[in-house]
């Protein structure tokens, strides 16, 4: 603390010492005559609770706790960690961890802490503040931003996030006159609610909100009762959060630091074309072609573009590469070719790829991107050869510049894919009475699939007409063809356990089939409640979509839409969105979803009635408001979408209660 610079007073508590580096020390915390703010706790796992007793009575403010042990390790020590946290609870002291390397704070200097990273001499001040979740990754993220010339405000390891979380800190970071950009490192997502607060008010703030979290594999993911439990995966799901939130996440750490600078004073694009310069065609291919795989549009310079250089006597091609290749090679033609690209409306952002200049010849290619006329357009520079001076340059310009292709092209996926904070609509009071009023008479901790379309009829989305027999013999009432249908809580699968038979086309076919499904599903589910048969019209229609809603553990309630049918969980052809939605949002998912292509009029097939969908997407997504029972999982699949007017029909549903 001492070495970068603090000030104030620092009382060394250790029975075994006098005195420590100078500093009088006491045998215990009672013994300090003085007020203390913050207690830095490093004792044995079995002394901590004593400690924070301590604190209690010595009435400390905050304590941060370094000792492991604790709920990381399993149940006895989750044990033991709610033990210590009664007690500072009971006694208002605030606690960061347990299992926390600490805190460091450049402006003002407070590095309180014990990373190995403090062994330096001085820590470059900055605009960029980090929360880690990971104690070991701080000092990585710390030496890795200072490699790239960044500067940090804050740095900050939360540990178990018993009480201070990440949620917090990063909402007290946002009023940090420090702090420009607020960089996470997440394992988790916990007290999603606060950090999307935070999130939104550094929106606002223009702070720049980015995220590294881990969990983009499926190890480790149970999975949900229904479809949509197995699609919206926790990784599907935190995208989402981040993007209704105005969060940018990316998939390098080096993109963390390199990304505030492309996107410094920018908001969200409505549009996201790209315009690519380059001076080494074969360095400019290993960005471009990552930006491919993500689909990111590259386009060629518009004719205005061509013509207005051509003016110049400067001749480029027509191509989505603007290679200047030997011409680059002076500086005149370098920047007019960039500065007519910066002023151009036919892209929303310039990258600039700079081949061996970069490293011998910067007053070339790096000074007219330095020097630039950026016109509040988002700049960025990839440089080919190793070149730190020239990536100083751009540092100091405020120019992003990149590294290597792929982090270049993950900060403008990241841009790409940056959106405003999604404003959540209303309630549909009137509907969600009808539904919540409906569940209330149906009980246990799953209902069948014949209830769960009342629910959904609620709503306001259409089913089949549907009845139900008790007997193979009974006649159902309902205009042939039909399908007929296990109806049992138990059963989520009906096609599985052999409870489906399509195209029934008369009384007689549907005694047979009724018969042959209650053997079946008897055979191999002996043990599941059945309400009986259910009798469903035959429906067409010009797509089957899954509809689907469900409270993540993490996030909460989302709302997912995709290609329908048997091998939706194959195809994962999805869109999700934090729920509720609004009607644009929903149009949005539609759009969104690829194998939605043929209700969109895709090369001239008939329009679907894309509107009827959008409006049960928003129906579905009400659940997330609904009082009363807590609906865990619902899902129609399939949903059919019929013709341009002719509405959407579910005939299939599913409603699972979270349980108490």
């Amino acid at each position: 603390m001492r070495k970068h610079g603090y000030k104030g007073r620092i009382v060394p508590v250790n029975p075994g010492r006098d005195e420590i580096f100078g500093e009088k020390a006491y045998p215990d915390l009672m013994s300090v005559p003085e007020a203390i703010e913050h207690a830095f706790i490093m004792v044995p796992r079995d002394a901590v609770a004593a400690a924070i007793r301590q604190c209690v009575e010595k009435k400390v403010l905050t304590a941060t706790i370094y000792s492991d042990g604790f709920a990381e390790t399993g149940e006895e020590g989750r044990r033991m960690q709610e033990e210590v946290m009664a007690i500072a609870r009971a006694g208002n002291v605030r606690v960061l961890g347990p299992n926390c390397i600490g805190i460091l704070s450049i402006q003002p200097s407070f590095a309180l802490s014990v990373n190995a990273v403090l062994e330096m001499d001085h820590i470059k001040p900055g605009p960029f503040a980090i929360v880690s979740q990971s104690g070991s990754m701080t000092g990585g993220l710390l030496s890795r931003g200072l490699g790239r010339g960044a500067g940090f405000s804050k740095l900050i390891s939360v540990g178990n996030e018993a009480d201070i979380g990440v949620g917090e800190l990063t909402d007290m970071l946002v009023d940090d006159p420090h702090t420009g950009a607020i960089l996470l490192f997440l394992e988790t997502l916990r007290d999603a609610d606060r950090l999307a607060y935070a999130a939104r008010r550094a929106y606002a703030a223009n702070k720049p909100f980015i995220v590294y979290k881990l969990g983009r594999s499926d190890i480790g993911q149970d999975l949900a009762a229904s479809h949509t439990g197995a699609l919206a995966g926790a990784d599907e799901v935190a995208d989402s959060y981040f993007r209704a939130h105005g969060m940018l996440r990316v998939d390098m750490l080096e993109t963390l630091f390199e990304l505030p600078a492309l996107i410094a004073g920018q908001k969200p694009a409505s549009r996201h074309r790209v315009a690519v310069m380059t001076t080494t065609g074969g360095g400019a291919a290993a960005v471009v072609d990552r930006l491919g795989t993500f689909g990111v549009d590259v386009v060629a310079p518009s004719d205005k573009v061509v013509d207005n250089l051509a003016a110049k006597k400067i001749i480029i091609p027509r191509t989505r590469l603007t290679d200047l290749t030997l011409a680059g090679a002076k500086k005149e033609i370098y920047s007019a070719v960039l500065n007519e690209l910066l002023a151009s409306d036919h892209a929303e952002l310039v990258l600039a790829v700079v081949g061996s200049s970069a490293a011998l010849h910067p007053q070339i290619a790096i000074e007219p991107i330095a020097e630039a006329d950026r016109r509040g357009k988002p700049l960025a520079a990839f440089l080919a050869p190793h070149a730190e001076t020239s990536l100083g340059l751009l540092t100091n310009a405020g120019v992003a510049g990149f590294r290597t292709p792929e982090s270049c092209a993950d900060a403008i996926r990241a841009w790409r894919d940056w959106t405003a904070p999604v404003e959540m609509p209303a309630a549909d009071a009137k509907k969600l009475a009808a539904a919540g009023a409906l569940l209330k008479t149906m009980p246990g901790s799953q209902i069948n699939e014949y209830d769960a379309c009342k629910v959904f009829a609620a709503l306001g989305i259409a089913h089949a007409a549907t009845a139900v027999i008790e007997k193979p013999e009974q006649a159902a009432g309902i205009e042939f063809p039909v399908v007929a249908k296990i109806l049992s809580p138990d059963i989520l699968h009906k096609t599985d356990a052999g409870g489906v038979v399509l195209n029934i086309a008369d009384a007689a076919a549907l005694k047979a089939a009724a018969t042959q499904i209650l053997t079946r599903v008897k055979a191999k589910h002996p043990a599941a409640k059945i309400n009986g048969i259910l009798v469903q019209r035959m429906e067409k229609g010009l797509a089957e979509v899954i509809l689907g809603f469900r409270r993540d553990p993490q996030v909460g309630p989302v709302v997912v839409l995709g290609a329908g049918g048997v091998l939706a969980e194959i195809y994962k052809d999805i869109a999700i969105r934090i729920a509720p939605v609004s009607l644009v949002t929903a149009q949005a998912m539609i759009e969104e979803v690829r194998g939605l292509a043929v209700i969109r009029s895709y090369r001239g097939l008939p329009q679907g009635d894309c509107a009827a969908l959008a409006a049960a997407v928003v129906a579905m997504s009400q659940l997330a408001a609904l009082d009363g029972r807590t609906v865990n999982e619902a899902e129609i699949n399939p949903l059919m979408v019929k013709p341009e007017g002719k509405g959407v029909v579910a005939v299939d549903g599913l409603i699972v209660f979270r349980d108490n």
